[in-house]
């Protein structure tokens, strides 16, 4: 009798295609006599491409990328879920657990922007009152705390709807997306600072941004495998798949979030580094209207500690 193929659920945009492709054949090299198979699940925020996701877990659930995905693991109609890592919630449904993470990506975020915009880059340069479109809380308060001036502007959809946002709204001077999701999806910038790959809008400039300009969301640039708890035979499998030095980074980064009581979409970044036998930490919380940045270092056995002494020095 042959064996029921592994099923990998995923959302149909074309980054997390790209994503569970990645683990797809990742798996395929570890266990090339298994069978996998990729299957896409449509999510509600998928479908609520309007929605501010400012108000996530407001107006609009928690887990807007996930909770389908996750329905489809608790019902065995899935066997592991992939996500990028940011957009899955800190408290898990029972019988679920992050089994495995990949190694990272580029944590940092690009500034895309129109080359007529009259600047080479840098948020300090964009012009007076610019308008930028984001509708991350996080990257509006980091954007709001070194230019006060600037305008924000709410945009969604995935990464080429974006880019044609910007082309065509002539208020719009720039916006903000994930160096890691542009990487997956083969955008790159060339030696004059141009956006480049499959159908860029001409006249795009980039660039990256570094973390003490931009401090990144919790988990950034990791793709997660969601898995049942109980079922062994899957964890053995993703297992083979785990980065261990991102998987410290990350739960350092995820025990600061859930500890400040905040979603994927609270105005909170972190960046955490494995150095050594050491985790560092980089946090920064615009949660009381008021910036409250810290630097910390823990033991690199002891992520869940490091991240609950972050969120504890926030708090104060």
């Amino acid at each position: 009798m042959t064996e029921k193929p592994v099923i990998i659920a995923t959302r149909g945009s074309a980054l997390a295609l790209t994503q569970a492709n990645l683990i797809f054949d990742a798996c395929r090299e570890v266990f090339p006599r298994l069978a996998f198979e990729v299957k896409i699940i449509k999510t509600t925020g998928d479908k609520l491409q309007t929605a501010s996701l400012s108000q996530a877990g407001d107006s609009l659930p928690k887990g807007l990328f996930t909770k389908e995905l996750e329905v489809a693991l608790v019902r065995q109609k899935a066997d592991l879920a992939v996500h990028s890592l940011k957009d899955l919630p800190t408290e898990l449904p029972a019988g679920l657990k992050l089994g495995a993470v990949t190694k990272r990506e580029d944590v940092r975020d690009v500034l895309i922007y129109k080359d007529e915009a009259g600047f080479l880059g840098p948020i300090s340069q964009l012009k007076e009152g610019g308008m930028v479109a984001t509708s991350s809380t996080r990257r509006q308060a980091q954007l709001s705390a070194s230019r006060p001036d600037l305008q924000l502007a709410e945009i969604r959809g995935n990464v080429p709807t974006r880019l044609e946002k910007l082309a065509d709204d002539e208020q719009m001077d720039g916006t903000i997306l994930a160096a890691a999701g542009l990487n997956r999806l083969n955008f790159g910038i060339s030696g004059e600072g141009f956006l480049e790959g499959d159908a860029v809008p001409d006249g795009l400039r980039a660039a990256t941004l570094d973390t003490d300009t931009m401090l990144p969301c919790v988990g950034q640039g990791a793709i997660g495998l969601e898995i049942r708890e109980e079922d062994g035979r899957i964890e053995k499998i993703v297992g083979r798949l785990n980065h261990f030095n991102t998987m410290a980074s990350v739960t350092a980064e995820r025990s600061f979030l859930k500890a400040m009581g905040g979603g994927c979409q609270s105005p909170v970044g972190a960046h955490a580094v494995v150095e050594d036998s050491k985790i560092r930490m980089q946090a920064v919380s615009f949660l009381n209207d008021t910036v409250q940045r810290t630097e910390q270092t823990g033991d690199l056995r002891e992520p869940i500690l490091l991240g609950e002494a972050v969120a504890d020095q926030l708090r104060a």
